[in-house]
């Protein structure tokens, strides 16, 4: 089965110097990025909420937003971004950076050591490459087609768990929880009681680069935006692992669903989320969404 970045290498056109560049470049900003980060983790003045309740916006996302955007700006200036803070900024041909500036703002604004920038490059809707810097665990993520997925020089493969009951997984709760059924906590307590434990970190490029990295063996999660997603999508494929649909086809980035994992765990976490339905609201103390549409 080819992996999702080498059909957008293949499709690209892109020969392997000009690979390479891309790939530094997107290694360039997400070490500026979170450069930031370190810089004002801790030191915070104003934390925002920008849209849904609990979806938040702080100094050090704008920051770091924008020393990515000044580091491709400056390396490729025809290539369009999309950011999280910034939106969409007009680019020509079929690439688009996809850069999340701060993953885990939540985690950032609480002084929670668990968070992120993620720099992504897609072509065509298919991720094609990224980097990941995770500051205060100094790591350094990055991943191409047919160069394989690292971190601080070490190569990365995901682990060779065959068993959903010997698994460790992990995975993460929208901002529009509170506003749905259709939420991740049925998901959530089904895996919890059929592996060693779900983990919850909130921070998706890092989840999916842990589980690049083996330190977890899946990840499933839904709601999630292209620029949570293309970084940590290539580290995956590249490390050995498949990342698809919920129901097993072919990742969207503008559907927000997605799983990740080792090749033996795919199918039973395809099957675990076709069973889930979404719990009554009234059973979490939310009534008021069982009137509503998940």
């Amino acid at each position: 089965m080819t992996s999702l970045c080498q059909r957008a290498l293949d499709g690209s056109g892109l020969d392997a110097a000009e690979l390479e560049r891309l790939l530094l470049v997107a290694r360039e900003a997400a070490e500026a990025g979170g450069r930031e980060l370190r810089r004002h983790f801790g030191r915070l003045e104003q934390v925002k909420e920008k849209g849904l309740a609990g979806n938040l916006v702080t100094e050090a996302d704008l920051a770091a937003e924008a020393a990515v955007l000044a580091v491709l700006a400056a390396a490729t200036p025809t290539v369009a971004v999309l950011a999280e803070e910034s939106g969409q900024l007009a680019g020509q041909g079929d690439l688009l950076w996809c850069v999340d500036p701060l993953d885990g703002t939540t985690n950032y604004a609480h002084g929670y050591p668990f968070f992120g920038t993620s720099v992504g490059l897609s072509w065509q809707g298919l991720p094609l490459l990224g980097a990941l810097e995770v500051p205060v665990l100094e790591e350094h993520y990055w991943a191409a087609p047919g160069r394989g997925a690292w971190c601080n020089g070490r190569q990365l493969r995901v682990s060779d768990c065959g068993a959903l009951a010997d698994s460790l997984l992990v995975t993460g709760f929208s901002y529009d929880r509170v506003h749905r059924l259709d939420n991740n906590y049925a998901e959530f307590a089904w895996f919890t009681h059929r592996s060693h434990g779900v983990r919850r970190a909130g921070a998706a490029a890092v989840d999916l680069a842990f589980v690049a990295a083996g330190r977890v063996d899946g990840y499933w999660e839904r709601g999630l935006s292209p620029w949570d997603l293309v970084a940590g999508v290539v580290l995956v494929e590249e490390a050995g692992g498949q990342v698809c649909a919920y129901d097993g086809g072919r990742l969207d980035l503008a559907d927000g669903r997605v799983i990740a994992c080792t090749p033996a765990l795919r199918q039973p976490l395809i099957e675990g989320l076709a069973l889930c339905r979404p719990l009554s609201g009234a059973s979490f103390g939310a009534p008021e969404l069982d009137a509503t549409t998940p």
